[in-house]
C-alpha cells in the first residue's frame, strides 16, 4: 500500500461547550473530507508544541501515512489551552475529553470511529474515558498506565508513602508554570501566563490529603468496575518501568479484548524504548487501528492475550542498551500455578511449604534507614542509574535468604508473593520485600519488589494500627515480573524495614520480629506458552533531531557524611537546549533534587526539588523557577512550594506555599 500524503496542522482551536478553546496538533492525510478517516485522538497537560513534539513527530507522520488522522490536544491549563488546570483525571478533564472525541467524530474528514491513545497520563485518561463509553470511541492503546490510582501509581503503594509523589508534584509545578507560546495564542499570552502562575494548584497537597484509598483514588481506576471497558484495548509496559502490573491485570480484569504487552523497557513507547530489544510499534498499533476503526480483516484480533519478553539475567550496568532474554506468549491469561518455597533453620531458601505447626524461629530486623539506595527511580526514563543497581549494597542492612545454586533454570511470570508471621513494639511499621538474581560471580539483579505498610495488612481503604508484641500474619504481593533465573545462579530473599528514598519512613522505627519458621515465598511458573520473534522497528532511530544549542547532562550520586551520621540522595537532569527548526522555539529543563536522612532518626528526612523551565525564542525568554520540599514530624507532613516567574531580564512573579498535613497512620 503506497504511503497516503498528509498535512500538519500545527494548532487547530476546538471550542468546548463552557466557551474554554483548546489547542490541538492534527496530522490530516490529504483528501479525508472526500475520503473520511479513523482518527486517533491523544489529550496530555504535557505541550504540544515542545514537550511531546518529537514523539509526537515519530508516531503520528506513521498513522496519517497510513490514512489515520492524528488529534494531539493540550489540557485546559496546559500549552496553548485556555485556562487553569484543577488535578490529575479530574471529571472535567474526562467529560472534555469525552466532548472532543464527539467533535472529532463529527467532523467531515472524520469517519465517526475514534481511538484514544497515550503513554502515561495519557495511556491513564484513554483508559479512564473508555469506562465511560463515549459512543465513538472504539479502541485504546495504553502504554505505562493502572488499573489503580493508589496502588499503581507515584502516591501510595500498599500504604507506603513513594518519594515519587514530591517529584511529580514539583514537575508538575514546573511543567504547568511554563508560558504558553506567543507564536500561536498572541499578544494575551502574558495575561494566560499571569493567570495560571495565580492559580495553578500544588498537586501534593490534594493527594497528601488522601492517605488511605478512598473515593478521591476509586475515581479513574478501573479496577473499580472493568466491565464498563467494552472496547478492544491494547496495553503495554515495561519491566524497567514502575507501571508493570497493569497489563496483567488488565487482561485478567478485561478478558479477550484486553491485549497485553510487556517489553524490558523504560518508560517510553516501545519503538524507541531502551533497554532494546525493542518492538514494532508503529506496525502494530496501524493495524489495530485499521481493525477498529475501519473494520480492515487484518487478524489483529487473534494475537495471544499475553506477550512477554523474559529477562534472562541481566546485570546491573552503567547503562542497559540491550536486555538479554526472549519473547513468549500465552493464548489465554490466568493466574500462574505457584512454586513455594521456605527458610530452613540455617536460612537456606528451599523448595516447598512451610512446616506446618514448627516452633516459631524469631530474627529481629531493624534496618538502616538508608536501606534501598540501589532501588533506582519508581518509574524510569533511561537505561542508566535510573534502573535498580546491583543489590549487594542494600543487602547488606537487610535479611537475606538465598537457595543452593540451580540445577536448572526456572522461568516464572506474573507476580511473587511473600506471607510471614510478624510482630512488632509499635504500631507502625513499613516491610519491604525483594526477589533477587544472584549470579556465579556474586552480582545481584532485582527481579521483582513489594513494600507494604503494616498498618494496611487488611487492605488501604481503613488502615489498622498494629498491636505492639501480637504476631500478625501478612500475604505481600510483589510487582510482577518475566524473569530466568539460569543453571548456577541462586533465587535471593531480602527482607528489610527501610526503601529509601523509593519509600518514606513511617514516624517510628521499631523494626519487627520475623517468624522465619513461617516464611514462604511464592513464585509465579510461565506454564504453558508459545516463544516467537518480535518485529523490530522498521526505523531503528524514529526520534527527529532538534538543534543543540547546549548539551543535555545527568548525575546521580550518594554521599554519607560519616560525621553528621546523614546520607544524600542527589539527581542532577539538564535535557539542555534544543530549538525546533520549524518553529524556532528553543526550551530547557534542569531538575535538581536532595533526599536525606539519618540512618537512626526517620523525622531526619527530608526531600526537596528545584525545576528551572527555560524557553526563547529571537529576542523573546522566559523562565520559571519552581521549588518542593517536604519534611516530617511525628504528627504531620510538612510540605511547601514556590515558584517564581522572569520575563526576559524582569522578574514578574512569586508565590509560595507551607502547609502541615496531618499523618494517617503514615
Amino acid at each position: 500500500m503506497t504511503d497516503r500524503s498528509f498535512t500538519v496542522i500545527d494548532n487547530q482551536w476546538i471550542r468546548l461547550k463552557d466557551g474554554t478553546r483548546l489547542a490541538a496538533r492534527i496530522w490530516m492525510p490529504d483528501g479525508a473530507e472526500a475520503d473520511p478517516v479513523p482518527a486517533v485522538f491523544e489529550f496530555l497537560p504535557y505541550r504540544k508544541r515542545d514537550g511531546t513534539s518529537a514523539r509526537d513527530e515519530s508516531t503520528y507522520p506513521a498513522f496519517a501515512a497510513a490514512g489515520i488522522a492524528g488529534v494531539r490536544v493540550d489540557i485546559r491549563g496546559s500549552g496553548e489551552s485556555d485556562g487553569v488546570i484543577d488535578g490529575e483525571y479530574t471529571e472535567i478533564e474526562l467529560a472534555n475529553a469525552c466532548e472532543l472525541i464527539a467533535w472529532i467524530a463529527e467532523q467531515p474528514w472524520s469517519n465517526g470511529r475514534v481511538g484514544m491513545m497515550g503513554i502515561s497520563w495519557g495511556g491513564f485518561n484513554s483508559l479512564q474515558v473508555a469506562a465511560l463509553q463515549p459512543p465513538a470511541l472504539k479502541a485504546v492503546i495504553s502504554i505505562a498506565s493502572t488499573t489503580d490510582r493508589y496502588n499503581d501509581d507515584i502516591h501510595y503503594k500498599n500504604g507506603c508513602h513513594l518519594s515519587a509523589q514530591l517529584s511529580w508534584a514539583a514537575t508538575m509545578l514546573a511543567y504547568q508554570s511554563r508560558s504558553p507560546d506567543p507564536d500561536i495564542v498572541g499578544d494575551h499570552w502574558l495575561k494566560m501566563w499571569m493567570e495560571r502562575l495565580e492559580n495553578e494548584p500544588f498537586f501534593m497537597e490534594e493527594w497528601l490529603s488522601h492517605q488511605r484509598r478512598d473515593a478521591f483514588w476509586e475515581h479513574g481506576s478501573i479496577c473499580e468496575d472493568f466491565a464498563a471497558i467494552q472496547i478492544p484495548t491494547l496495553v503495554i509496559a515495561g519491566w524497567a518501568d514502575g507501571y508493570r502490573n497493569t497489563p496483567l491485570l488488565t487482561a485478567a480484569g478485561l478478558g479477550e479484548q484486553s491485549k497485553a504487552l510487556i517489553g524490558p523497557w523504560v518508560h517510553k513507547y516501545p519503538h524507541f524504548a531502551w533497554p532494546k530489544p525493542r518492538a514494532d510499534f508503529l506496525g502494530e498499533a496501524i493495524a489495530f487501528w485499521n481493525r477498529w476503526l475501519r473494520d480492515e480483516e487484518n487478524e489483529i484480533e487473534r494475537l495471544p492475550q499475553v506477550r512477554a519478553f523474559i529477562l534472562d539475567g541481566p546485570k546491573p550496568a552503567v547503562r542497559r542498551d540491550v536486555d538479554p532474554g526472549f519473547w513468549v506468549s500465552k493464548e489465554r491469561w490466568s493466574e500462574p500455578q505457584m512454586e513455594s518455597f521456605y527458610v530452613d533453620q540455617f536460612g537456606t531458601l528451599l523448595d516447598g511449604m512451610p512446616i506446618p505447626h514448627a516452633p516459631p524461629h524469631e530474627v529481629y530486623l531493624k534496618s538502616p534507614l538508608d536501606t534501598g539506595i540501589s532501588a533506582g527511580e519508581w518509574f524510569t526514563l533511561k537505561p542508566d542509574a535510573e534502573l535498580a543497581g546491583d543489590q549487594r549494597v542494600d543487602d547488606g542492612g537487610s535479611l537475606v535468604f538465598q537457595s543452593q545454586p540451580l540445577s536448572e533454570p526456572k522461568i516464572y511470570l506474573g507476580r511473587p508473593s511473600l506471607t510471614v508471621t510478624l510482630h512488632c513494639q509499635a504500631e507502625l511499621a513499613n516491610l519491604c520485600a525483594r526477589v533477587v538474581d544472584v549470579h556465579p560471580d556474586g552480582t545481584t539483579t532485582r527481579v521483582s519488589f513489594g513494600v507494604i505498610n503494616l498498618a494496611h495488612r487488611n487492605g488501604n481503604a481503613a488502615p489498622q494500627p498494629l498491636t505492639p508484641s501480637e504476631p500478625v500474619t501478612i500475604r505481600l504481593e510483589l510487582d510482577t515480573c518475566g524473569y530466568r533465573f539460569g543453571e548456577g545462579h541462586r533465587i535471593r530473599l531480602s527482607l528489610s524495614t527501610a526503601y529509601w528514598p523509593m519509600i518514606l519512613p513511617p514516624p517510628v522505627d521499631p523494626g519487627l520480629t520475623i517468624d522465619l519458621a513461617s516464611l514462604g515465598l511464592a513464585m509465579p511458573m510461565l506454564g504453558e506458552h508459545q516463544t516467537f520473534e518480535m518485529k523490530q522497528p522498521d526505523n531503528p532511530d524514529p526520534l527527529p533531531k532538534y538543534i543543540e544549542q547546549a548539551p543535555a547532562q545527568t548525575q546521580r550520586s550518594v554521599t554519607r557524611d560519616l560525621t553528621g551520621n546523614c546520607t544524600h540522595y542527589t539527581i542532577h537532569e539538564d535535557t539542555g537546549l534544543f530549538e525546533h527548526p520549524d518553529t524556532g522555539l528553543a526550551t530547557r529543563q534542569l531538575r535538581e533534587e536532595t533526599w536525606s536522612i539519618s540512618a537512626d532518626d526517620p523525622l531526619s528526612m527530608t526531600g526537596s526539588c528545584t525545576w528551572t523551565c527555560d524557553m526563547r525564542r529571537g529576542g523573546w525568554s522566559v523562565r520559571t523557577i519552581s521549588a518542593a520540599q517536604i519534611s516530617c514530624s511525628v504528627e504531620d507532613w510538612l510540605i511547601s512550594a514556590s515558584i517564581s516567574a522572569q520575563q526576559g531580564e524582569k522578574h514578574i512573579f512569586d508565590k509560595t506555599f507551607e502547609k502541615a498535613i496531618p499523618r494517617d497512620l503514615m
